[in-house]
């Protein structure tokens, strides 16, 4: 199945349950949207990495991308792949002296990662098909919803600048507890 180049749009705490969700947009019409819960350590460690602040200790996902870094591997793209059972699942794929390969992860550290290295983030078709949606945006054409889309992203970084990762919980991993 192909894969669909998509951008993180938002991180928003769902009004109901005030889980951490994270919005992806795929870059092409129809501009589906895919929401995907994601655990409080994962939503901090994410707002972190967009507000450019660095933490006075690495968080995990900081650590990661050192580790990446000083090992000579290059993170080539995070794809979340599959639903399965209600639950998202993701693939990272990645380059090193040794070759390439691809790893199973949650689409939470995958992404946390690829914010930090500016790896490219990709849907599966299938995906988007089974749980994505279009967001009505007033306006006709593409350009209109492209405009908003900016304000979308322009509002969504001021939050960030007001963010403190404490927000977010202790900062502690409690496991998977059955998220992403």
């Amino acid at each position: 199945m192909r894969a669909i180049a998509v951008d993180l749009i938002g991180l928003h705490i769902e009004t109901t349950t005030g889980a951490p969700l994270l919005l992806l947009r795929e870059h092409d019409m129809p501009h589906r949207v895919l929401p995907i819960f994601i655990g409080e350590a994962e939503a901090a460690s994410i707002a972190v990495a967009l507000s450019g602040e660095m933490p006075p200790r690495p968080l995990t996902h900081d650590l990661m991308a050192a580790l990446v870094t000083s090992l000579e591997v290059h993170v080539d793209s995070v794809e979340v792949t599959d639903v399965v059972d209600g639950a998202f699942t993701a693939a990272l794929t990645f380059s090193s002296p040794s070759g390439g390969h691809r790893l199973d992860t949650r689409p939470s550290d995958g992404i946390a990662l690829a914010i930090r290295l500016g790896t490219p983030l990709f849907v599966s078709e299938s995906v988007l098909d089974e749980a994505g949606s279009v967001i009505d945006v007033s306006g006709d054409d593409e350009t209109t919803d492209d405009i908003s889309i900016d304000q979308e992203v322009a509002d969504f970084r001021s939050f960030l600048d007001t963010l403190d990762p404490d927000d977010f919980g202790d900062g502690r991993d409690p496991g998977d507890a059955g998220q992403d």
